[in-house]
């Protein structure tokens, strides 16, 4: 029982490294599964390109298979010079003559119309009945199958079959034409015109276009095509050092290539091919979470972040995938640009560009093309991270995607002239596809909302929002406590001017500039900047009341802030503005209060944590820095300075930026920074005459 006990604390305690654990050996598992069940050649060539290798001998005897390209013309060929076969129906023959015969035996005989004639006409268009049916009477709709008419078709009357000229058969009007020519003119008019009636109405196709048993002889053609053109017999030869890959080179490459993958994947590599796609997935994935350990300790820790870039990344090899098997000629229309768009965002961007490259690397496995693909990708990437940036203005998303754009079409363009060594091959299609990728980048947008709701994170969209002034929660503060509100305005200004100079991010330290002293809204008097009667109720209260009054504002801006839906970047904020720091006001008049008695310098501190990034720490110094310039009798520029090293200093002295990734070199810059601001609200004007 002990020991389970201990078992359980120990999870207990690592409970975020078995997530991670468990995350990481389920995405490896997934982007595996994914993977083509297929051996990989062990050359990389492609078309126009130099053989880089040792010369190549034929390892063992192979087939050189036909392209793709060469078996469709070949079945295009066969499709475009088959015959058409037609059926002749004999049973319509017996038919039409035995009607012909019945109907000329059922007119009355009289004397315009003997028995004689009767028998005379039977015999005429017996005879004429055999003149239509001798080739055939081929029926409408069957009628324009064969374009030129003097091609060959072939016939088939019961089981034999017989090619003729495709004219010879005739059609309605041929058939008019044989019975008005071959009518007796020494009949009396009455029998012509009566024998003419019969014949065109009995007489009827036997003829018809037999489109199964034609695509029945062109599908069996069609199978009897050859998939190869030639043999390779181990030891041969293949291809040079230095060669120019292309031809009939690329042709016997191509087989090689087809023949070895398939010897490479049987039963008995089947385990080794998938511990070697394992391992390199699980390499890479390893790499990203070292990385983050190692430069954005602060997103290692967050298992939700974690999750969120591992998502991202099977999301988009998983898309990518799709497409391939769909097909493979719509590669290039995934737009994975919005990866690095999402996770610079989010994060930032070299977090960004390094997830990007692992995932384009990972995806090399999948595509055909895999160098072309990948050095596209890459560059596109690269272009993004340089060029995406303030998404909250509606024109710069629009213009990035443009670059981007346009440097995968220069890439393209470039890959394809160097393959086949002029511009007049380049397929155009592709620069249709890398439009309809720059479309589809917009689609960052919404997963940017989407994702800021599913995993509670923040992007410069939503700052750039809860930075109105005109928000429910900032109108609320600046009525219940307008000098707290004066006092943000003033920080956040600070702040953002402090973070521009540094490379930090503005957009974020001014937002939560502006909502880290919320929690003053619940008791705004007992704040000096809110005091406007000249009556200070601190007065009425013991030091130690007083100093819990001031530092729990930290604890009720949190539960404001939450109360409120603000983002826990935002609330990072209202819990690190003060750190550990003491109210020292407080706990000096505490000790002058009781002498001979210890005071406990704890109930006197905000309980933090310190800061723990460069946007937190500098709006610790932005805030106490405002707050004790208003304590200046006389500004100078010379109190000012004082004052702010003074502060900072003191800062520094106990630790309060110890958990943040900030140097030396840029808190210098902070306090220049504020220093040259205070200066600038404070400065003296000219004394106007009453």
């Amino acid at each position: 029982m002990i020991n389970m006990s201990k078992l359980v604390n120990k999870l207990y305690q690592n409970n975020t490294i078995i997530f991670k654990v468990i995350l990481f050996i389920i995405t490896t598992v997934a982007i595996v599964y994914l993977f083509p069940k297929g051996g990989q050649f062990k050359y990389d060539f492609d078309n126009g390109q130099l053989w880089k290798y040792d010369n190549l001998y034929a390892p063992f005897d192979f087939a050189i298979q036909k392209s793709e390209e060469e078996i469709t013309a070949e079945k295009k060929q066969i499709e475009a010079n088959s015959k058409l076969y037609f059926t002749y129906n004999s049973s319509v023959v017996h038919q039409v003559k035995n009607n012909f015969e019945r109907r000329v035996n059922s007119l009355p005989v009289s004397d315009s119309l003997t028995a004689r004639q009767k028998s005379n006409f039977i015999r005429k268009g017996l005879n004429i009945i055999d003149k239509v049916y001798k080739v055939g009477f081929l029926e409408v709709v069957s009628q324009d199958k064969v374009v030129n008419k003097d091609e060959f078709v072939s016939i088939r009357v019961d089981n034999e079959v017989k090619d003729i000229p495709f004219k010879n058969l005739f059609n309605s009007n041929d058939v008019l034409k044989i019975i008005t020519q071959n009518l007796d003119e020494n009949f009396e008019v009455y029998g012509t015109k009566q024998i003419f009636t019969i014949l065109t109405e009995v007489i009827k196709p036997n003829t018809r276009y037999d489109a199964d048993f034609t695509e029945k002889v062109i599908a069996n053609e069609i199978n009897n095509i050859s998939y190869t053109k030639g043999k390779v017999s181990a030891g041969e030869l293949i291809i040079l050092k230095g060669d120019i890959v292309g031809g009939k080179k690329l042709a016997i490459l191509s087989s090689l290539k087809s023949e070895s993958e398939s010897k490479i994947w049987t039963e008995s590599n089947y385990n080794w091919i998938i511990l070697g796609y394992t391992i390199l997935v699980a390499l890479a994935l390893l790499m990203l979470l070292l990385f983050l350990k190692k430069n954005r300790l602060d997103i290692y820790n967050n298992n939700n972040k974690v999750t969120f870039i591992f998502f991202n990344v099977f999301s988009m090899i998983f898309i990518q995938t799709l497409v391939i098997k769909y097909n493979s000629d719509y590669l290039y229309v995934v737009p994975l640009s919005v990866l690095p768009i999402i996770l610079k965002t989010f994060f930032d961007a070299r977090l960004g560009l390094f997830t990007h490259v692992l995932t384009v690397l990972l995806l090399g496995y999948v595509v055909p093309n895999s160098f072309e693909f990948i050095y596209l990708h890459i560059i596109a990437g690269i272009v993004t991270i340089l060029s995406v940036s303030d998404l909250y203005k509606r024109a710069s998303l629009f213009i990035s995607v443009a670059q981007i754009t346009g440097i995968y079409m220069i890439t393209y363009f470039a890959f394809s002239i160097i393959k086949e060594g002029n511009a007049s091959q380049i397929n155009l299609d592709y620069f249709m596809l890398f439009a309809a990728n720059g479309l589809l980048s917009f689609l960052a947008v919404i997963l940017i909302y989407m994702y800021e709701k599913i995993f509670g994170l923040v992007s410069d969209v939503t700052l750039l929002e809860l930075s109105n002034t005109n928000s429910k929660l900032l109108r609320e503060l600046n009525e219940k406590a307008p000098g707290t509100f004066q006092h943000s305005m003033q920080v956040a200004n600070l702040a953002e001017a402090a973070a521009n100079e540094i490379g930090a991010n503005s957009m974020l330290v001014r937002t939560g500039a502006l909502y880290h002293d919320v929690g003053k809204m619940i008791n705004p008097m007992y704040f000096t900047e809110n005091q406007t009667t000249g009556v200070n109720p601190h007065h009425e209260l013991s030091p130690r009341d007083s100093a819990k009054i001031i530092t729990d504002h930290v604890i009720k801006g949190v539960e404001i802030a939450k109360k409120y839906n603000l983002p826990d970047r935002i609330i990072d904020f209202i819990r690190t503005h003060h750190g550990t720091s003491t109210a020292y006001y407080f706990y000096r008049k505490e000790k002058e209060l009781n002498i001979d008695t210890e005071v406990d310098i704890k109930k006197f501190q905000y309980k933090g944590p310190n800061p723990f990034s460069k946007e937190t720490a500098i709006l610790m110094m932005c805030d106490a820095a405002e707050a004790a310039s208003k304590s200046l009798k006389k500004p100078t520029a010379q109190s000012i300075s004082d004052l702010i090293d003074k502060i900072v200093d003191k800062q520094m002295a106990d630790n309060q930026f110890l958990n943040a990734d900030i140097t030396f070199k840029e808190i210098e810059i902070i306090k220049k920074v504020i220093k040259k601001k205070l200066l600038n609200i404070y400065h003296l004007r000219v004394e106007y005459p009453e």
